[in-house]
């Protein structure tokens, strides 16, 4: 009876220091480097924002935060890394767009909603439709009219047939009823010189990509996707005033984490990223290339994630579009 008693009293003892022991485990964190898988190659828009967030956020962390590129099957293969990571907060995951139209192109071995826990949107930016310099079109208006005179016959350039920019182009052709013909590349830059060739006649492009062309001269910048003129570039007007008012696609980045991250360890990350967006040198590497800061809670970027799936789902259905 006496060891019954003294086995129980010691098992009370450690139940009651399992939960100050774990909560000052999540209090060290983190003890060791954490990792962002950009799940796209080195150099594109997707892995200057991952290393931005990173070099940021480890001075704020006190810990090296390395980026690692797993590209491969439009993102897919990286997300599943990350997304089937453990949810101790040493791996994050960097996502764009494209996370939101996979669910729709590929069989997913995870769920891309239940499977993540939401950490902060990071970035804000546009699209800008942008046409060769020789193409007879001063206005987004004059090259829907174009269009119309005779179906098909107008091409647009894409990083890839089921890629975000294919998405956003087709959103943008169904929402004004015109055809045009699709002319998939292996990358955004292979699709941007073959427009600066007069080998396309038009593409939806990132601005830190296209707006070093359009100062140039080479290519006409005719609307920025989003609802609003961007401050950087105040003079290309917006799809939406242009003559499709519902049309408002931004160009986001943000970082999530696996399924069961623990919620101090959650409101770190946060926070810490929260403070470092908000920071005066952040706004100056980012806003010369149109791209804006972001932020928020995990509940607004989950919320953005969400909505996204379900309206570029409707758009590649309606488009037929498939990955290949």
């Amino acid at each position: 009876m006496t060891l019954d008693r003294r086995t129980f009293t010691h098992a009370l003892a450690l139940g009651s220091l399992a939960g100050p022991l774990s909560s000052r485990a999540q209090a060290a964190y983190p003890s060791k480097p954490v990792r962002i898988i950009c799940p796209f190659a080195p150099g594109g828009g997707s892995d200057f924002i991952a290393r931005v967030a990173a070099t940021r956020l480890a001075e704020r962390l006190g810990q090296p935060v390395v980026v690692e590129n797993r590209p491969g099957a439009g993102g897919t293969l990286g997300s599943e890394l990350g997304v089937k990571a453990a949810p101790d907060g040493y791996t994050l995951l960097l996502v764009a767009g494209s996370y939101t139209v996979n669910p729709a192109l590929y069989k997913l071995s995870f769920d891309p909603v239940a499977d993540i826990t939401p950490v902060i949107q990071l970035s804000r930016g546009a699209y800008v439709l942008c046409v060769n310099a020789k193409l007879p079109v001063k206005t987004l208006q004059e090259l829907l009219a174009l269009a119309r005179k005779d179906p098909g016959k107008l091409t647009f350039a894409s990083s890839g047939p089921g890629g975000h920019l294919h998405v956003v182009t087709e959103y943008l052709l169904d929402m004004a009823k015109v055809k045009a013909t699709h002319i998939p590349y292996k990358g955004t830059g292979p699709a941007i010189n073959d427009l600066l060739a007069g080998n396309v006649d038009m593409l939806f492009g990132g601005t830190e990509g296209m707006m070093q062309h359009v100062k140039s001269g080479k290519l006409r910048a005719l609307a920025v996707g989003t609802a609003k003129r961007l401050p950087a570039y105040p003079d290309i007007p917006s799809v939406a005033e242009s003559g499709l008012p519902d049309y408002d696609v931004v160009a986001w980045h943000g970082l999530v984490a696996p399924k069961g991250l623990p919620p101090a360890v959650l409101a770190r990350l946060n926070a810490d990223l929260n403070a470092v967006l908000k920071a005066k040198d952040m706004e100056d590497r980012l806003e010369p290339t149109g791209v804006g800061a972001a932020g928020g809670t995990p509940e607004q970027f989950g919320a953005l994630i969400q909505a996204e799936i379900v309206r570029y789902g409707k758009v590649i259905r309606d488009a037929g579009i498939r990955a290949e």
